[in-house]
């Protein structure tokens, strides 16, 4: 039987074998490497491997564009979609700085900003202000293990253990994104809102605030050299997975009932919907990349052992990344009327 996520045949698998043993953990280190954003240096010359994650980073990137349902057939057969939404990776401009010896990377000119600090076992996460000049941004350590009991092994309860290095996957880049959007949110919860939607919101009312939003930014980072223009930036309006259908149709909205009338929104925007955000009634206007900053110093990296006394192979997954929000004047929000409903 072939495996659906390892290049290996479980029916001539001998997990008493060391050897055969070595090679899952190496092919649950490629499996877990695939959805990273850059190619770990270990997989580059691996040919296989290249082909995979450019498939990957073509067809996965989670806004809300669509373009060829052949990809969703691809992604699904290779098993490549991980469930979580790396949509702040268009948001943020994130740096590779694995294999050198950085403990983080420095952002100049900043007047206002946030950043996270490391948080201990048993601790709330903090969020830092930042001003003034140069900040560092460092990185930190992230980790998680997977245990797997050698009955399954021995029983061959293969899809269990595909099952388990799945989740393990999908939980450790779901870890990783949630940092990114709890910090883009803590922007929000700093900055306040700056246009409230009262009533019943309309379509038009939803537009008009989304330009608010954007023309807010232009001004309100207009002297800071990211030389903008009106008419070509690109924003990302982050919205959460409740509102998906309402900003949807607000940035098709038109003032007219005709297919000629002129759109309400006044800006280029690309709608990026995540299920992460805490708040259901609150969008986010962001000016993307420049002083939004993140760094990935190491991607999903495997260490495994046997513990006699469990009788269960630990394998230990870390990462270590960080990042920065360097101008908060990028980021605006918008508050909305909560939409009653409910399904039985």
């Amino acid at each position: 039987m072939q495996s659906r996520i390892f290049n290996l045949n479980w029916e001539k698998f001998n997990f008493k074998d060391k050897e055969q043993r070595l090679q899952l953990a190496g092919a649950l280190q490629y499996f877990c490497a695939l959805p990273h954003k850059f190619v770990p240096s270990r997989f580059s010359k691996v040919k296989e491997f290249m082909d995979l994650h450019k498939k990957l980073q073509m067809f996965t990137l989670m806004d809300d564009g669509w373009t060829n349902e052949k990809a969703i057939d691809i992604v699904e057969k290779f098993h490549l979609m991980a469930e979580y939404d790396n949509g702040y990776e268009q948001i943020f401009d994130v740096k590779n700085f694995s294999g050198t010896k950085a403990s983080g990377f420095d952002v100049a000119g900043v007047v206002n900003g946030l950043s996270f600090r490391k948080v201990l076992e048993g601790e709330k996460i903090k969020v830092y202000s930042m001003g003034g000049g140069k900040e560092r941004c460092y990185f930190d350590y992230y980790g998680g293990a997977l245990g797997w009991h050698r009955r399954l092994f021995e029983d061959g309860d293969w899809w269990t253990v595909e099952d388990n290095a799945i989740e393990f996957r999908n939980k450790a880049y779901f870890s990783r994104a949630s940092v990114y959007y709890a910090l883009l949110e803590a922007a929000a919860d700093t900055k306040g809102c700056c246009a409230v939607s009262g009533g019943a919101d309309t379509l038009a009312q939803i537009a008009n605030s989304l330009n608010l939003a954007a023309q807010t930014i232009l001004t309100d980072t207009q002297n800071k050299g990211y030389g903008l223009n009106p008419a070509t930036t690109q924003f990302i309006v982050l919205t959460p997975i409740q509102m998906r259908g309402q900003i949807r149709q607000a940035l098709g909205y038109r003032s007219q009932n005709y297919s000629d009338a002129e759109r309400v929104i006044d800006y280029q925007f690309t709608q990026i919907t995540s299920m992460m955000l805490t708040n259901p009634n609150r969008v986010l206007v962001i000016l993307p990349k420049r002083k939004l900053k993140i760094g990935y110093r190491m991607d999903l990296t495997l260490f495994d052992d046997f513990d006699i006394l469990s009788y269960t192979d630990t394998v230990a997954g870390w990462m270590r990344h960080g990042g920065c929000i360097g101008d908060t004047d990028q980021i605006q929000c918008v508050d909305f009327e909560a939409v009653s409903g409910s399904c039985p």
